[in-house]
Protein backbone atom coordinates (compact mmCIF):
# COMPACT_ATOMS: atom_id res chain seq x y z
CA UNK A 1 0.00 0.00 0.00
CA UNK A 2 1.32 3.50 -1.23
CA UNK A 3 0.74 5.96 1.14
CA UNK A 4 -2.10 8.81 -0.03
CA UNK A 5 -0.11 11.72 0.92
CA UNK A 6 3.14 10.60 -0.89
CA UNK A 7 2.57 12.80 -4.21
CA UNK A 8 1.99 15.61 -2.09
CA UNK A 9 4.92 15.10 0.32
CA UNK A 10 6.91 14.88 -2.50
CA UNK A 11 5.93 18.54 -4.30
CA UNK A 12 5.92 20.04 -1.76
CA UNK A 13 9.55 19.32 -0.02
CA UNK A 14 10.92 19.85 -3.63
CA UNK A 15 9.29 23.43 -3.52
CA UNK A 16 10.98 24.34 -0.62
CA UNK A 17 14.29 22.27 -0.25
CA UNK A 18 16.55 22.36 -3.89
CA UNK A 19 18.37 19.09 -2.40
CA UNK A 20 15.60 17.55 -1.51
CA UNK A 21 13.95 18.42 -5.07
CA UNK A 22 17.17 16.76 -6.96
CA UNK A 23 16.66 13.45 -4.65
CA UNK A 24 13.11 13.14 -5.65
CA UNK A 25 13.21 13.83 -8.91
CA UNK A 26 16.38 10.99 -8.84
CA UNK A 27 14.19 8.40 -7.22
CA UNK A 28 10.90 9.03 -8.73
CA UNK A 29 8.24 6.24 -9.06
CA UNK A 30 9.29 4.51 -6.11
CA UNK A 31 7.58 5.20 -2.36
CA UNK A 32 7.02 3.61 0.75
CA UNK A 33 5.21 0.47 0.84
CA UNK A 34 4.01 -1.11 3.96
CA UNK A 35 4.05 -4.97 4.87
CA UNK A 36 0.80 -4.35 6.52
CA UNK A 37 0.34 -7.18 9.55
CA UNK A 38 1.86 -5.07 12.90
CA UNK A 39 2.64 -8.26 14.52
CA UNK A 40 4.65 -10.12 11.41
CA UNK A 41 6.43 -6.60 11.29
CA UNK A 42 7.75 -6.65 14.62
CA UNK A 43 8.66 -10.38 14.74
CA UNK A 44 10.77 -9.82 11.50
CA UNK A 45 12.11 -7.04 13.44
CA UNK A 46 13.10 -8.89 16.50
CA UNK A 47 14.56 -11.93 14.09
CA UNK A 48 16.83 -9.22 12.14
CA UNK A 49 18.02 -7.38 15.27
CA UNK A 50 22.15 -7.54 14.89
CA UNK A 51 22.44 -9.72 12.35
CA UNK A 52 22.86 -9.42 8.55
CA UNK A 53 20.01 -9.15 6.22
CA UNK A 54 20.80 -12.92 4.61
CA UNK A 55 21.25 -14.03 8.32
CA UNK A 56 17.70 -12.35 8.92
CA UNK A 57 16.17 -13.43 5.81
CA UNK A 58 17.23 -17.43 6.40
CA UNK A 59 15.68 -17.13 10.03
CA UNK A 60 12.28 -15.70 9.40
CA UNK A 61 12.43 -18.72 6.38
CA UNK A 62 12.98 -21.07 9.20
CA UNK A 63 10.33 -19.31 11.45
CA UNK A 64 7.43 -19.21 8.61
CA UNK A 65 8.42 -22.94 7.76
CA UNK A 66 7.95 -23.62 11.63
CA UNK A 67 4.85 -21.45 12.65
CA UNK A 68 3.26 -20.81 9.17
CA UNK A 69 0.75 -18.60 11.14
CA UNK A 70 3.38 -16.51 12.74
CA UNK A 71 0.04 -15.53 14.95
CA UNK A 72 0.31 -14.46 18.50
CA UNK A 73 -1.26 -17.72 19.36
CA UNK A 74 1.09 -19.80 17.54
CA UNK A 75 4.10 -18.11 18.54
CA UNK A 76 3.05 -18.69 22.37
CA UNK A 77 2.24 -22.58 21.80
CA UNK A 78 5.55 -23.04 20.00
CA UNK A 79 8.14 -24.80 22.13
CA UNK A 80 11.42 -22.87 23.18
CA UNK A 81 13.30 -25.38 21.46
CA UNK A 82 11.17 -25.24 18.06
CA UNK A 83 12.17 -21.60 17.98
CA UNK A 84 15.50 -21.71 18.86
CA UNK A 85 16.30 -24.46 16.02
CA UNK A 86 15.49 -21.72 13.87
CA UNK A 87 18.53 -19.95 14.96
CA UNK A 88 16.64 -17.41 17.12
CA UNK A 89 18.97 -16.47 19.84
CA UNK A 90 17.54 -17.37 23.73
CA UNK A 91 16.96 -13.66 24.46
CA UNK A 92 14.99 -12.98 20.98
CA UNK A 93 12.74 -16.12 21.68
CA UNK A 94 12.04 -14.04 25.22
CA UNK A 95 11.24 -11.24 23.07
CA UNK A 96 8.97 -13.15 20.98
CA UNK A 97 7.30 -14.29 24.11
CA UNK A 98 6.79 -10.91 25.43
CA UNK A 99 5.91 -9.26 22.47
CA UNK A 100 3.61 -12.36 21.66
CA UNK A 101 1.86 -11.99 24.78
CA UNK A 102 1.13 -8.15 24.74
CA UNK A 103 -0.74 -8.55 21.17
CA UNK A 104 -2.79 -12.23 23.31
CA UNK A 105 -2.89 -9.86 26.22
CA UNK A 106 -4.41 -6.59 24.51
CA UNK A 107 -1.64 -4.48 25.62
CA UNK A 108 -0.90 -3.49 21.83
CA UNK A 109 -3.38 -1.37 21.02
CA UNK A 110 -3.49 -1.55 17.38
CA UNK A 111 -7.50 -0.57 16.86
CA UNK A 112 -6.94 2.55 18.50
CA UNK A 113 -3.38 3.65 16.36
CA UNK A 114 -5.19 6.05 14.26
CA UNK A 115 -6.84 8.16 17.17
CA UNK A 116 -2.86 7.52 18.49
CA UNK A 117 -0.26 9.97 18.15
CA UNK A 118 3.70 8.99 16.96
CA UNK A 119 4.33 9.32 20.84
CA UNK A 120 2.26 7.22 22.54
CA UNK A 121 2.11 4.36 19.82
CA UNK A 122 6.09 4.25 20.54
CA UNK A 123 5.53 4.24 24.39
CA UNK A 124 2.93 1.18 24.16
CA UNK A 125 5.66 -0.31 21.67
CA UNK A 126 9.28 0.24 23.59
CA UNK A 127 6.95 -1.45 26.84
CA UNK A 128 7.53 -4.65 25.01
CA UNK A 129 11.28 -6.28 25.63
CA UNK A 130 13.60 -6.16 22.75
CA UNK A 131 12.13 -3.58 21.04
CA UNK A 132 13.49 0.05 21.46
CA UNK A 133 12.68 4.00 20.48
CA UNK A 134 14.61 3.13 16.97
CA UNK A 135 12.29 0.13 16.04
CA UNK A 136 9.55 1.66 16.81
CA UNK A 137 9.81 4.61 15.34
CA UNK A 138 10.85 2.00 11.70
CA UNK A 139 7.67 0.67 12.57
CA UNK A 140 5.86 3.76 12.42
CA UNK A 141 7.39 4.68 9.04
CA UNK A 142 7.23 0.96 7.29
CA UNK A 143 4.16 -0.13 8.76
CA UNK A 144 1.96 2.55 10.28
CA UNK A 145 2.96 4.78 6.93
CA UNK A 146 3.53 7.95 9.59
CA UNK A 147 4.44 11.13 7.53
CA UNK A 148 5.92 13.11 10.04
CA UNK A 149 8.35 10.68 12.08
CA UNK A 150 12.59 11.64 12.11
CA UNK A 151 14.86 9.17 13.27
CA UNK A 152 17.42 10.97 15.06
CA UNK A 153 19.77 8.04 16.28
CA UNK A 154 19.11 6.49 12.64
CA UNK A 155 23.01 6.32 11.25
CA UNK A 156 21.86 6.04 7.37
CA UNK A 157 20.01 9.15 8.30
CA UNK A 158 22.93 11.13 10.20
CA UNK A 159 25.18 9.76 7.13
CA UNK A 160 22.86 11.16 4.34
CA UNK A 161 22.66 14.19 6.21
CA UNK A 162 26.54 14.74 6.21
CA UNK A 163 26.80 14.05 2.83
CA UNK A 164 24.01 16.41 1.88
CA UNK A 165 24.42 19.41 3.90
CA UNK A 166 27.27 19.28 5.83
CA UNK A 167 29.93 18.55 3.51
CA UNK A 168 30.21 14.99 4.85
CA UNK A 169 30.78 15.66 8.66
CA UNK A 170 28.08 14.24 11.04
CA UNK A 171 25.79 16.91 12.69
CA UNK A 172 25.30 17.01 16.29
CA UNK A 173 21.93 15.66 17.32
CA UNK A 174 19.97 18.95 17.82
CA UNK A 175 21.40 20.15 14.51
CA UNK A 176 20.39 17.11 12.80
CA UNK A 177 17.09 17.75 15.25
CA UNK A 178 16.86 21.41 13.58
CA UNK A 179 17.34 19.98 9.94
CA UNK A 180 14.52 18.35 10.30
CA UNK A 181 12.20 21.38 11.48
CA UNK A 182 12.50 22.49 7.75
CA UNK A 183 10.94 19.07 6.29
CA UNK A 184 7.57 18.80 8.74
CA UNK A 185 4.94 17.50 7.95
CA UNK A 186 6.69 15.33 5.77
CA UNK A 187 10.18 14.25 7.94
CA UNK A 188 9.30 10.32 7.08
CA UNK A 189 9.33 11.01 3.45
CA UNK A 190 12.08 13.29 3.77
CA UNK A 191 14.07 10.99 5.24
CA UNK A 192 12.97 8.32 2.99
CA UNK A 193 14.65 10.26 0.22
CA UNK A 194 17.95 10.72 2.11
CA UNK A 195 17.94 6.71 2.88
CA UNK A 196 17.77 6.46 -1.21
CA UNK A 197 20.69 8.66 -1.64
CA UNK A 198 23.00 6.43 0.00
CA UNK A 199 21.61 2.86 -1.02
CA UNK A 200 19.46 2.97 -4.10
CA UNK A 201 17.77 -0.30 -3.56
CA UNK A 202 13.74 0.42 -2.01
CA UNK A 203 14.10 -0.71 2.10
CA UNK A 204 10.71 -2.50 3.26
CA UNK A 205 10.47 -2.96 7.16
Amino acid sequence: MIPAYWQQASDELAQTDPVMAGLIATYAGASLVSRGDPFVTLVRSIVGQQISVKAADTIWSRLRDAVPETSPAAILACSTETLRQCGLSARKVEYLADLAMHFHNGEIHTHRWPAMSDAEIISELTAVRGIGVWTAEMFLIFNQLRPDVFPLDDIGLQKAVARHFFAGERPARNRLAQMGERWRPWRSVATWYLWRSLDPVTVEY
